[in-house]
């Protein structure tokens, strides 16, 4: 019977987790504030982890000063997870931004509007037949 859950998922999990503990914890610098650890992904020799990240902020520029904060603490934050983790390979992080969390806000704004534009147009129909239907009688 094959294993339903690979023991790369099961480190990515444990990584997310404590990378997210580090910077919660540990990362004092301001341009880190309310960062969120959305997900991991590691290679099957478990050598490299893309760690991907949303921000509070949509601004450009301080997502990629975010991201610039993140690759230089690197080899701190990897010596602090190799010390939680007692691993004995730990692998080399890289930090990239995931959008999808900006994107779903972006549709469901979309999704709002057109819902609200249906429903004006609808009410101004409804309000059109109603004047029809006096006049007509």
């Amino acid at each position: 019977m094959a294993r339903e859950y690979a023991r790369t998922d099961r480190v990515g999990q444990q990584i997310q987790k404590e990378i997210a503990m580090i910077l919660m914890r540990e990362i004092k610098d301001p341009r880190l504030q309310m960062t969120t650890v959305s997900a991991v992904e590691l290679t099957r020799d478990l050598a490299y982890a893309k760690i991907f990240v949303t921000f509070f902020n949509d601004n450009p520029e301080e997502i990629k000063a975010s991201l610039e904060v993140l690759a230089d603490a690197e080899g701190y934050i990897r010596s602090l997870l190799g010390k939680r983790l007692r691993a004995r390979i730990m692998p080399h992080l890289r930090f990239i931004y995931d959008s999808s969390m900006s994107e779903g806000v972006r549709m469901s704004a979309l999704v709002d509007q057109a819902v609200a534009s249906d429903k004006n147009t609808a009410d101004s129909s409804d309000i059109t037949k109603n004047d029809s239907e006096e006049q007509g009688e």
